[in-house]
C-alpha cells in the first residue's frame, strides 16, 4: 500500500507561482509512474502532468511551458512547480502513483492522495 500526502496549495493571484509537494509513504524509486491530476467544481478529473522512471515527463497542453513536474527519490517526494497561474487553474490537485507503466493521462492509477486546493484569483 502506498499513501500519498499533498501539500502546498493555497490562494494566489493571476501570474503567481506555487509549488505542490506529494510525499509518498514508500521509496519512490519503487514507483514507476507518478502524476498530478486536478478537478474543478462540476468538472471531471483531468490530467495535469506525470513523470515516469524519474526522468520522462508528460504534460497536458493547457499547462505545458508553465508547470514542471519533478521527483526527488531521496525524499520520496514528487513536486509540481506551477508558474504563471491563471484562474482556470483553480481546482483540487491530486497526486497519483502506480508501480506499473500505465497510460499517464488516464485516472487509473492505483494510489491517490486526498488533494490540495489551489485557487487563483483574477
Amino acid at each position: 500500500q502506498v499513501q500519498l500526502v499533498e501539500s502546498g496549495g493555497g490562494l494566489v493571484q493571476t501570474g503567481d507561482s506555487l509549488r505542490l509537494s506529494c510525499a509518498a509513504s514508500v521509496r519512490t524509486f519503487s514507483i514507476n509512474t507518478m502524476g498530478w491530476f486536478r478537478q474543478a467544481p462540476g468538472k471531471e478529473r483531468e490530467f495535469v502532468a506525470a513523470i515516469r522512471e524519474s526522468v520522462i515527463t508528460y504534460y497536458a497542453d493547457s499547462v505545458k511551458g508553465r508547470f514542471t513536474i519533478s521527483r526527488d527519490n531521496s525524499k520520496n517526494t514528487v513536486y509540481l512547480q506551477m508558474n504563471s497561474l491563471k484562474p482556470e487553474d483553480t481546482a483540487v490537485y491530486y497526486c497519483a502513483a502506480d508501480r506499473g507503466r500505465i497510460p499517464v493521462g488516464i485516472a487509473k492509477y492505483d494510489y491517490w492522495g486526498q488533494g490540495t486546493q489551489v485557487t487563483v484569483s483574477s
